[in-house]
């Protein structure tokens, strides 16, 4: 008896085996055995783990497509001038945070020039406050702040990221990231002082072009200090910087793959570095468009889902082309709460 069964446990193992190698090619053994486990073919379990439903960690909410700059790559251009009335940009975040929602990124356009800031502002203060999330952030370009929104927002928020691709005015002219005569990068440095005295992390976002592929950054981005310096490759969005219906024609600053890896070692030895290419940006990112609908990239283009406010978290985050894997595999998930951060402030 007790060979009968080495024997049998014998034969369950190498059935088995023939079991999984055959599984590809969708052949069906009718075979069950005592001690069988695994029920569930594996074209089943994998078709399980990707029905999973997917939870928006960490959401980018670009609420205005209106900006002040004329950036010539930007891939989320003022096609509208429409924004959210504030109590429903309130709700939708209420729902994202009771979906799973971790971190907020308020971003456009240029997050500043509604009402003067204030309506991030309250934003910024409603997420921290009421719905306690661990972080808030946003992406501007600088211009239109002012020390008196540290005074009564900066305590809520826990990073700015302030957009600069370069620290030669001239190039920043020929991209497009200035309004008159102010000087980009002497603003830069007044808000990372800003920065410092209300207790923000400071960041600093940067994509890379054919305007500044070669530029050497190393002494400027180390005396900044950032937590986190973001670095893009520029990047072909149809409809909106490439295209017949786009308002912006990107094609002139596109760089290669090669040329971007050039500018990475260039600047390797920055700890800070955080290196993002075409590959990683298109499917890594949960964007929310200013009607609260997921944005999905995958075929070029931003293929807007229905509007959370009127099908759901659940139901729309389906339609936006979210690849989690990839979302953890560039780093997205980080130490984002400055309660968590070890800064000198």
């Amino acid at each position: 008896l007790s060979v009968g069964r080495a024997v049998l446990a014998a034969l369950r193992g190498r059935l088995g085996a023939l079991c999984w190698s055959l599984a590809p090619l969708s052949l069906s053994l009718p075979l069950s055995l005592p001690g069988w486990r695994d029920s569930a073919p594996r074209p089943q379990r994998e078709q399980e783990r990707d029905d999973a439903p997917l939870t928006p960690t960490s959401v980018n909410y670009h609420f205005t497509r209106q900006c002040n700059y004329k950036c010539g790559f930007c891939f989320h251009t003022a096609k509208t001038s429409f924004v959210l009335p504030l109590e429903e940009a309130k709700r939708g975040l209420a729902m994202l945070k009771e979906g799973g929602m971790e971190k907020i990124n308020f971003s456009g356009g240029e997050p500043f020039l509604q009402d003067r800031g204030e309506f991030v502002g309250k934003l910024v203060q409603f997420c921290k406050q009421e719905l306690e999330l661990p972080s808030v952030s946003i992406v501007s370009n600088g211009s239109l702040i002012r020390k008196q929104w540290f005074e009564k927002y900066g305590e809520y928020l826990d990073i700015l990221a302030i957009s600069c691709d370069s620290f030669d005015e001239d190039v920043n002219i020929l991209i497009g990231r200035r309004q008159g005569k102010k000087n980009h990068v002497e603003n830069l440095h007044k808000l990372r002082q800003w920065c410092r005295e209300y207790a923000v992390a400071f960041k600093i976002n940067s994509v890379i072009n054919r305007f500044n592929v070669e530029e050497d950054m190393n002494e400027q981005i180390k005396a900044l200090n950032p937590v986190r310096w973001k670095v893009f490759q520029c990047l072909l969005i149809e409809g909106e910087n490439s295209g017949e219906d786009a308002l912006r024609e990107a094609e002139k600053f596109v760089i290669s793959d090669e040329d971007f890896d050039r500018f990475l070692d260039r600047h390797k030895d920055i700890s800070c570095l955080v290196p993002e290419s075409n590959q990683k940006m298109r499917d890594s990112y949960l964007i929310l468009d200013e009607y609260m609908r997921f944005l999905n990239c995958r075929n070029g283009r931003k293929e807007p889902s229905k509007s959370i406010l009127d099908v759901g978290v659940e139901a729309a985050i389906k339609f936006s082309g979210f690849d989690e894997k990839m979302f953890l595999k560039r780093g997205g998930k980080y130490v984002w709460s400055k309660a968590d951060m070890k800064l000198d402030w």
